[in-house]
């Protein structure tokens, strides 16, 4: 079983930045994709960011040029550094973890930004 923890949420002025953070631990097989998913109030869960084992990248239309996704191999942990953010990005943040054939999910994280 793997079990990821999320960190870096909070509340932060239009225009602000925060760093999510989600670390896996456990039964690590290998980590595969790793991926930044958000749930908002009255919408489906949407798929915020993606970065591949080797590094590659691929960013939702919302965020591109806003949002960095990262990763840390040795640590076992994907980023997500926000900046310009605005009111709309206001959300639970949640990371997606794939460890062998499995996928696994994050508790998520709050983020709000007020106008």
């Amino acid at each position: 079983q793997v079990q990821l923890v999320e960190s870096g949420g909070g509340l932060v002025q239009a225009g602000g930045s925060l760093r999510l953070s989600c670390a896996a631990s456990g039964r690590i097989f290998s980590i595969n994709n790793m991926a930044w998913y958000r749930l908002a109030p009255g919408n489906q869960r949407e798929l915020v960011a993606t970065i591949t084992s080797g590094g590659s990248t691929n960013y939702a239309h919302f965020v591109k040029g806003r949002f960095t996704i990262s990763r840390d191999n040795a640590k076992n942990t994907v980023y997500l550094q926000m900046n310009s953010l605005e009111p709309e990005d206001t959300a639970v943040y949640y990371c997606n973890v794939q460890s062998g054939i499995r996928f696994y999910w994050g508790q998520g994280t709050q983020v709000t930004v007020s106008s």
